[in-house]
């Protein structure tokens, strides 16, 4: 079992982006150890023949018809547009 030394909890927390006081890097890394420690428990289990799930319990999804269409709300989509012109959203030129 490997074990997380306080510079590499350190350094993990850097590479994170978070801030970790000082005085909380010991128990940072005893959490990181022991992530790392069910991980190798999770390797000694032996999933032979076990095909990949995404749900516990079975689901098919909702299946419908693929037609292509403007979607019959382009009023409604442009209420929300700062500036709307001849349909269209109107955004600053940005290129001269």
């Amino acid at each position: 079992m490997s074990a997380i030394d306080i510079e590499t909890a350190r350094r993990v927390a850097k590479l994170a982006r978070i801030r970790v006081p000082e005085e909380n890097l010991p128990q940072l890394a005893g959490e990181l150890t022991d992530i790392l420690n069910f991980m190798e428990q999770l390797n000694e289990v032996d999933v032979e023949g076990v095909e990949p799930m995404t749900s516990v319990t079975p689901m098919r999804l909702k299946r419908r018809e693929d037609v292509v269409n403007d979607g019959g709300i382009q009023d409604k989509v442009l209420m929300n547009a700062p500036d709307a012109r001849e349909g269209f959203f109107a955004v600053p030129k940005v290129v001269e």
